[in-house]
Order: C-alpha cells, then sequence, then structure tokens
C-alpha cells in the first residue's frame, strides 16, 4: 500500500466548552514502514464501520472538492490544501464534539487504484514500559473510536461515471455531525449501501428458488456469495455483479447477471456491501424423516416463524411450485 504523500495535523479540544485549536504541519511526511502499517490499521477501522456513499455535488461549491483537484493538477500543494481542509474540520470538530486528535490526510496507492482519506484519529491512555524496566503510562492511538473518516476513489471520481467514488463513516458522533461532515466535503450520497446490498441478496435468493436448486447446492452458492461480498466489504471495494456472477454459476458465468437484468431488480454495476446486512444472511437447512428445509435466515421472524415451545415452523408464504402441488393432492 504505497503512500504517495501524507500529512498530520492536530487538533487540541481539551472539553466540550474549551474551543479547539488547529496546530499545522509545515511539510508532508515521509513514506516510512511505520506509517504504512498506521495507514493499514485506519483502513481496517473504517471498513469495519457502517459508511455513507456518494458523489461530489455538481454545484462545484465543494471547497474540498475543488481544492483536491487543484493538488492532483499539479496547481496547488498537498499541504496548503490539508491546511485549508483542517480549518474547517476544527470549526466541525468544535460544534459537535468534546474531544480532539490528530487528523491525518494521505494521498496512496491500492493495486491499481489510488485515494484519498481524511481521518481524525483520536487518543486514550495505555501503558508502556520504560527504558529502566519500569510502567509508565503512554497516550496512544485508538483507530477503533474512527468518528470522522472519508475516502476517495480517485479513478471512479476522474472516470465521471460513478455515484459513489466517497465513503464515510455514518452516524458516529450523531446525525448533526454526519451531516455536518457530508455538507464540509460537498458530498451528495448516490447509493443506499444496505438498501442495495438487501436488493442483491433477494436478487441471488430468487434466482436460487427460480433456478430450483438442490438444497447442497443452494447452501454452497450462498456462502460463496456472502465470503466474497464480505470480504470485499472488508478490503473496502465493491461487489461486482459480473464476479458475483461468475461466482454463482461457473459454467454459465452470466446466467445470474442476465436474470438480475431481466428481472429489473434496478441494481447498479457496482455495489457497496454493507456488512450488517450480509451478516443477517445466511440459510438455514434440515432434513430428517423425509422432510427437507432450506430458507434464508432474514426471513426468520418475517414469512417464516420458529415456534419454539411447540416445536414448529410456520410459513406464511408458501412457494408457487410448492403450492400448485398440495392443491392437486387435494384434488
Amino acid at each position: 500500500m504505497p503512500i504517495l504523500t501524507s500529512i498530520i495535523h492536530r487538533l487540541d479540544k481539551p472539553d466540550a466548552e474549551t474551543p479547539a485549536t488547529l496546530t499545522c504541519a509545515e511539510r508532508a511526511l515521509a513514506s516510512t514502514p511505520e506509517l504504512e502499517a498506521l495507514l493499514a490499521g485506519v483502513n481496517d477501522s473504517f471498513h469495519a464501520k457502517p459508511k455513507a456513499w456518494g458523489h461530489f455535488g455538481d454545484t462545484g461549491s465543494s471547497a474540498f472538492a475543488a481544492g483536491l483537484s487543484e493538488y492532483l493538477a499539479e496547481t496547488a500543494d498537498f499541504v496548503t490544501w490539508s491546511t485549508r481542509m483542517a480549518e474547517r474540520i476544527r470549526d466541525l470538530v468544535d460544534a459537535h464534539l468534546s474531544v480532539g486528535g490528530h487528523l491525518l490526510f494521505v494521498h496512496y496507492q491500492h493495486g491499481e487504484r489510488q485515494y484519498v482519506s481524511v481521518a481524525l484519529l483520536h487518543h486514550r491512555q495505555g501503558f508502556a514500559i520504560d527504558g529502566a524496566l519500569e510502567v509508565v503510562e503512554t497516550p496512544q492511538l485508538n483507530l477503533g473510536q474512527l468518528m470522522l473518516a472519508a475516502r476517495i476513489d480517485l479513478a471512479q471520481w476522474q472516470g465521471g461515471t460513478s455515484r459513489q467514488y466517497v465513503s464515510l463513516i455514518k452516524d458516529r458522533g450523531g446525525k448533526k455531525f454526519a451531516e455536518g461532515l457530508r455538507e464540509l466535503l460537498g458530498v451528495e450520497e448516490g447509493v443506499d449501501a444496505s438498501g442495495e446490498t438487501r436488493a442483491l441478496l433477494k436478487a441471488f435468493s430468487d434466482y436460487v428458488e427460480h433456478e430450483d436448486l438442490p438444497d447442497d447446492a443452494s447452501r454452497e452458492k450462498t456462502d460463496a456469495v456472502i465470503d466474497y461480498a464480505s470480504t470485499q466489504a472488508k478490503r473496502g471495494e465493491p461487489v461486482t455483479l459480473d464476479e458475483l456472477s461468475e461466482l454463482v454459476d461457473e459454467q454459465q458465468p452470466k446466467a445470474f447477471y442476465d436474470y438480475i437484468r431481466q428481472q429489473d431488480y434496478g441494481l447498479s454495476e457496482e455495489i457497496p456491501p454493507d456488512k450488517r446486512t450480509l451478516n443477517q444472511f445466511r440459510r438455514f437447512t434440515g432434513r430428517a424423516s423425509g422432510v427437507s428445509i432450506s430458507f434464508d435466515s432474514h426471513l426468520l421472524g418475517n414469512s417464516i416463524e420458529f415456534d419454539a415451545e411447540r416445536d414448529r415452523l410456520i410459513i406464511k408464504q408458501v412457494p408457487g411450485s410448492l403450492k400448485e402441488q398440495l392443491k392437486q393432492r387435494r384434488e
């Protein structure tokens, strides 16, 4: 994960009543193994948080986007742009948070893509062993406490077709704080990650039912889909319908993709996966005494109920093909 350029400024805010003060660095940092390890830790924490996805507004009013464009066009330097943004972030922190921290601005490459990330790193008191082998208190970065962080996929932004190249932490410091961060960046939400993930999983469930797959095959494909989407979420990368379709059916790699388009689920070519939604989607399966049952876990409590006291499942929406068989049996 090569770091192309980075800088760290400091925001001091002792308590909620005291105004925040900003101390800006005068030069960019040299890339070191320690800095790269810090970036990896920040990214891991960032990808684990609930996020909003969007794009810069079309009005050209985003000072963040304008300054970033100047830096990428080499008409302004990274230090100047980050300093201007740090001043705006100071005002946001002053209005909504009771603690400060260190502001990390970093331009880096991951694989074939380049990103720019901004994160406010908070501290906590920890312990260390000094040279005299004594225990001493020492401040440590608390990467798990990210409340302000955003990442811009430069390739998607400059490509001009995506509406989800900006990702930012959502609702960590309260709704007003999240809204303030979105306005500071000049970002308009372009996609609902949770809703898109639910729609994708609904499409997959419908496809499994449409193809009338055996239980073992259904369970295997479900696990493969969830594992792939969860891995993409951990990496901070989108799920692509082409890759997912190939994963669902290697023999007919376009079958699931064509099914989605024919049924018009309204899904984008790339979908930012939502980890919470994925974690709710697993299949329950069971077979005994000539009865085989398999259903997606998110249906439990909705169209399927489990009565533990009476040891029974209640199915509220019987599949069409099964309903017809039952009707014919009664006749």
